[in-house]
């Protein structure tokens, strides 16, 4: 029989279509969406005059990730400046030991660029000099949202299943291109079901799932999950989620006892779907105003998740419930203290989570009992990654904090680029790929 491990990994796989390479970094998350790397020999120190492989200057701004699919880096950006929501914007940095002008605007400075002509950006470098191979442009079309000052249209990653790469942007406009940049179809989501209304901007990530692109579209007018043929973008399944919810976070597969589930984080909770047709399966927890955080899950299929917004909660829950399963599936819950932005990681039995304010915290993951907390300094809107025994976390400042993972706080290394950094970086092939304001750097031999 299966190993429950295997299992989950084999979904990992089949989630973006079962032909992508061992070492790629397909999606955000990683391979099977926890942001672990099985690679050995990760590097450990780096900065802007060592450690790099190389390093290419960017032609447009945006917070999305990296990918890697076989000898290709995928990047989305965006050319020209998109509205800006008026009034106060909410920040991560709450009287901590960084200075609140660490925290800076997306490109270094706040421009509301209502009214100008946006140009939307998929690029592809060669993963082993950084030159970029080709670039695709793409019309910002139909209504653009009004964004937050730290990020833009191009906030949602690329993912890819080996044979295309697929980009969305928070216009509704999806785009599936071949590996030579070539548009294999297009759709505009905006205009197929309803304008993307939602305070801040879209940033939710597409899901790749068998032969299906996932895709959470949580807005205030209206709220559905869309399934297409990955091939050809007609639409093979919709699940209306009502009216006027509300969430930034990506949803995550994983198997469950009775088949794979979709775990899906919005502002009136965690639910359950069927990824093959949209079927809801269950609900759990309760409201929580600004969800952005992503789930991630462990050897035995337990799915760890916070809720976002400030010091929201984080939990721990079992697959394969139906119905309301806050009493049978919710094997532990905090009320308070996980990241606003960053999402939690799993790792060798623990949880790690990082905070505006430079806070990290290392949490049991079978209990949710707090093993160490130490302020390390730092703005964390990228969420943690894990490999070779450590735990890097990646902050806003351009400083990455190298930690031993284990049950005492321990700094391997501190590696400033100089450069802000807020995406999450990706790892494939023995290097970390980092995306700053102005460049994509690849650090490692």
């Amino acid at each position: 029989m299966m190993s429950r491990l295997a299992t989950v990994l084999a979904v990992g796989l089949v989630a973006v279509g079962g032909v992508v390479q061992a070492q790629d970094w397909p999606q955000w998350r990683g391979p099977d969406g926890r942001r672990i790397s099985n690679e050995r020999d990760l590097p450990t120190i780096w900065g802007p005059d060592t450690g790099l492989a190389w390093r290419t200057p960017l032609r447009g701004l945006g917070v999305s990730s990296p990918i890697v699919s076989g000898d290709l880096v995928f990047l989305t950006s965006q050319l020209g400046r998109g509205p800006l929501r008026p009034g106060d914007h909410p920040t991560l940095v709450r009287g901590g030991a960084e200075s609140p002008d660490d925290e800076r605007p997306l490109g270094g400075e706040r421009v509301d660029g209502d009214g100008d002509s946006v140009i939307f950006l998929i690029s592809a470098f060669d993963r082993g000099d950084g030159h970029l191979v080709w670039e695709h442009e793409l019309a910002a079309e139909g209504d653009q949202p009004q964004a937050h000052q730290k990020h833009n249209m191009a906030s949602p990653s690329a993912v890819s299943d080996g044979e295309r790469v697929y980009a969305w942007f928070a216009t509704g406009q999806l785009v599936a291109l071949d590996l030579r940049g070539d548009r294999v179809w297009q759709r505009h989501l905006a205009r197929d079901f309803g304008s993307y209304d939602i305070v801040w901007g879209h940033s939710s990530s597409p899901v790749l799932y068998q032969d299906l692109i996932i895709l959470q579209s949580d807005h205030e007018n209206g709220a559905y999950l869309l399934a297409l043929d990955r091939r050809t973008g007609e639409t093979r399944w919709r699940a209306d989620r009502g009216p006027a919810l509300r969430s930034f976070s990506t949803p995550l597969v994983v198997a469950g006892p009775d088949g794979d589930e979709l775990v899906v984080n919005a502002n009136a909770g965690l639910d359950g779907y069927d990824p093959s047709n949209g079927e809801w399966l269950w609900h759990a927890d309760g409201h929580n105003e600004y969800p952005v955080a992503a789930a991630t899950f462990d050897e035995e299929g337990m799915v760890y998740t916070a809720r976002g917004h400030r010091a929201g909660p984080y939990l721990a829950i079992r697959p394969g419930g139906r119905g309301v399963v806050d009493e049978s599936h919710v094997a532990w819950r905090v009320p308070t203290g996980a990241p606003y932005v960053s999402s939690i990681l799993y790792y060798e039995g623990l949880i790690y989570m990082a905070n505006g304010n430079g806070i990290v915290t290392a949490v049991d993951a079978q209990t949710g009992d707090r093993v160490w907390q130490a302020r390390l300094g730092g703005i964390y809107s990228a969420s943690p990654m894990a490999g070779d025994g450590k735990v890097y976390l990646f902050s806003e400042t351009g400083e990455t904090v190298v930690l031993r993972a284990g049950r005492e706080p321990h700094v391997l290394q501190r590696n400033d680029l100089g450069e802000r950094v807020v995406s999450s970086p990706a790892v494939a092939a023995g290097r970390i790929f980092i995306r700053t304001d102005e460049a994509l750097v690849a650090v490692g031999r």
